[in-house]
């Protein structure tokens, strides 16, 4: 039987309280709506610890324990607050969207970009919010062509409305994503601020709301590079202010997940933004230079690795990004056929250590890359020197060689620690 029909049935309503048997069990809350991704026969209800709980009508029994008290609503558009400034919204998808399949425990994506919005009743101190999607996407399904996509809209977003943007994205890829944007759109007339959350917002322990929020203040300031906002720490009081193409997930499931190696955060989101470190401030026009070569591969180092490993992944590709260990460093095996690779296309070095810089001076090997000419990142996150080099291959083909050691757009710390 569907849901809709047994609660119906029973002379129950949305928001009543009740009261469910199935089996040996027994629940007692409040019927909560059905979402785009509730099975047919599945009740959803809020119990009294704050959890929510699907259960199948199937040899269940329900009884009305007391009616919601009904109150007077009138569907309308929020309206404008004049003291208030505007921004905007953008939605991708990720679990800052999503909710929970109470059938199979998975989180899928299934609320609009305007219900996240009018969700968080918070907002509507903060500014006038409007909300548009753009994708519907798991992080994990993000490619290249909706970092274009995305690029693309924020500057039409621009031009049209000349606010910030608050950027709804998965955590998984979320870096990738706002490195992309970093080097598409290297000066932004307004904020583009990136946020996610790590748990969806039907939960109780999420930390979307506070995002949300800490992300619509980043929006408004003069920050002109793209930034992730996300909680600071594990508890709900502060939001971090992360350089979007420095910024890496680091834990797979806490709140507080984003780190920046050898540097801290931009700022700290209170009730206002208290600013920790230096930053470019927005322009007149947002620059946008779309687009990437998807054709760039990337190795990681390790000591199985073999040659032919090596000839396999590079074969045709335009550029390859190296994840080497320690200072930046590859199997002296390798080192032939990094030389005959270097020759046709760049090959650039990272490190797959979460702080420090590649150093390619202090051992021999790592002189002997330099000597083939393998190019040098510092401290560049290995997933910001690939999109790097996509974008570089794409709009400056001829210089990527020279370019990718380059600072362009914050990518590379001025202090490239040691330590």
């Amino acid at each position: 039987m569907s849901a809709k029909k047994f609660i119906t049935d029973n002379g129950a309503e949305v928001h009543d309280r009740v009261r469910i048997e199935t089996g040996d069990l027994t629940y007692e809350g409040l019927i909560l709506p059905k979402h785009n991704f509730s099975e047919d026969n599945i009740i959803i209800i809020k119990l009294d610890n704050g959890y929510n709980i699907g259960i199948s009508t199937e040899n269940a029994k329900m009884t009305l324990i007391s009616k919601a008290e009904k109150k007077d609503t009138v569907t309308h558009s929020k309206k404008e607050n004049k003291e208030l400034p505007n921004i905007s919204i953008l939605g991708t998808g990720g679990t800052i969207a999503s909710f929970v399949d109470y059938k199979t425990g998975a989180v899928s994506p299934a609320i609009t970009a305007e219900q996240l919005v009018n969700s968080v009743k918070a907002l509507d101190e903060v500014a006038n919010v409007s909300a548009e999607p753009l994708f519907s996407l798991a992080s994990e399904d993000m490619k290249p062509e909706h970092w274009e996509g995305m690029a693309k809209k924020v500057k039409e977003m621009h031009d049209k409305n000349n606010h910030g943007i608050v950027i709804g994205h998965g955590t998984d890829t979320m870096s990738y994503s706002a490195a992309a944007l970093s080097f598409q759109l290297p000066e932004i007339s307004n904020p583009v601020v990136f946020t996610g959350a790590q748990r969806s917002p039907d939960r109780p322990s999420s930390d979307a709301h506070l995002n949300l929020v800490g992300a619509a203040k980043v929006a408004m300031s003069d920050l002109g590079e793209i930034s992730i906002a996300m909680h600071e720490t594990t508890n709900d009081e502060n939001v971090a202010i992360w350089r979007g193409n420095r910024a890496r997930k680091a834990h797979s499931s806490k709140r507080d997940a984003f780190r920046t190696p050898n540097e801290g955060p931009l700022g700290i989101v209170k009730d206002k933004i208290e600013w920790k470190d230096k930053y470019r401030s927005t322009v007149e026009n947002t620059a946008i230079q779309a687009g990437f070569d998807e054709n760039i591969g990337m190795v990681w180092s390790h000591p199985g690795l073999k040659i032919e490993d090596w000839e396999n992944i590079v074969s045709r590709k335009n550029g390859v990004v190296i994840a080497g260990t320690g200072l930046g460093h590859i199997n002296s095996d390798l080192l032939g056929a990094i030389e005959k690779t270097s020759k046709d296309i760049p090959v650039a070095m990272s490190s797959q250590c979460l702080s420090g810089s590649t150093n390619l001076n202090v051992y021999r090997n790592g002189r002997k890359l330099l000597e083939r000419g393998v190019i040098e990142t510092y401290d560049m996150l290995p997933e910001t020197a690939l999109v790097k080099m996509m974008w570089l291959s794409k709009h400056h083909q001829d210089n990527v060689r020279d370019m990718m050691g380059q600072n362009l757009v914050g990518e590379i710390s001025n202090s490239r620690k040691l330590n």
